[in-house]
């Protein structure tokens, strides 16, 4: 089959894109409010895009009357948020922090996390996360339906036991984020292997002087 995004209309083309582009990790993005209250909304447009810079990208639509989502807003304004990653023993959680609460609820107290205080920016991160990333806005590009805003890692918060013995490494068998496949499927990174590339010069033959 055959699809021409310049004719199919936006419903069809985020089918399209979130069915066959996946898993796509879960940021469960945490941000203060103008009140000084938590905001806590999952997020799985989102994605680590460089490392020098430091950088990592977010994907928000606004709500289904055109406003913009709490996250943005309080994006907007502090020019900070913070990133939790979600495992599967904070999956339910991060559910409930993508419910419709009004603004000022705290979503992180709602689902029963413990807000921590961030390192460098104004937010909270949910203690309970396995890996956190603490950001400043680098800058946000905004189109009619969709504000990419991207950021800058200045912190990271790792639970111990998800790296190896020389903290260099993730431990597959401890940290083992959920991502989003398509509706409501998810997946989970519990099964890993590897994979090795051929040495090329079993393509490329050496040549001879």
């Amino acid at each position: 089959m055959e699809f021409d995004f310049a004719e199919l209309e936006p419903q069809s083309r985020y089918r399209l894109l979130t069915n066959f582009v996946g898993p796509r990790p879960i940021a469960l993005v945490t941000t203060r409010s103008s009140a000084g209250h938590n905001n806590a909304a999952p997020m799985s447009f989102f994605n680590v895009f460089s490392h020098d810079p430091p950088i990592v990208v977010l994907g928000i639509q606004p709500r289904l009357n055109g406003e913009e989502k709490d996250t943005v807003a309080n994006i907007r304004r502090t020019q900070e948020f913070s990133i939790n990653m979600v495992d599967m023993a904070i999956a339910q959680q991060m559910l409930v922090c993508g419910l419709g609460f009004d603004n000022e609820v705290d979503e992180l107290d709602m689902a029963g996390l413990t807000a921590t205080p961030c390192r460098k920016i104004d937010a909270a991160y949910a203690e309970e996360s396995p890996c956190v990333f603490e950001c400043r806005v680098e800058r946000l590009i905004d189109y009619p339906r969709r504000t990419l805003v991207l950021g800058e890692v200045v912190h990271m918060h790792v639970r111990r036991n998800c790296l190896d013995a020389e903290g260099h490494y993730v431990d597959p068998e401890q940290y083992q984020p959920i991502a989003r496949l398509h509706a409501d499927n998810y997946i989970v990174s519990d099964r890993q292997f590897v994979l090795k590339a051929p040495p090329i010069t079993d393509f490329v033959k050496p040549q001879r002087d």
